[in-house]
């Protein structure tokens, strides 16, 4: 198994402990860490996309995906 193949399976397989993808665990603490630097208020979605990119590329649909996913408003 290639290291590409090994990384696709892991971003696929929700982790046993809270049923969450590693990338949805990272769009929640990138979240929770952008509202508590804008004292709990909402975070934008452009501004919340631009920081998930430093750890994950996606497009901004596949964000909206994994939002309408873990259940975040608008």
């Amino acid at each position: 198994m290639t290291e590409e193949e090994w990384q696709e399976i892991q971003e696929t397989i929700p982790d046993a402990r809270d049923g969450l993808t590693r990338t949805e665990r990272i769009v929640l603490y990138v979240l929770k860490q952008t509202q508590e630097e804008l004292d709990n208020r909402n975070v934008p979605t452009a501004m919340l996309y631009g920081r998930v990119l430093e750890y994950v590329d996606m497009s901004e649909a596949e964000l909206h995906v994994y939002l309408d996913r873990l259940g975040v408003r608008k």
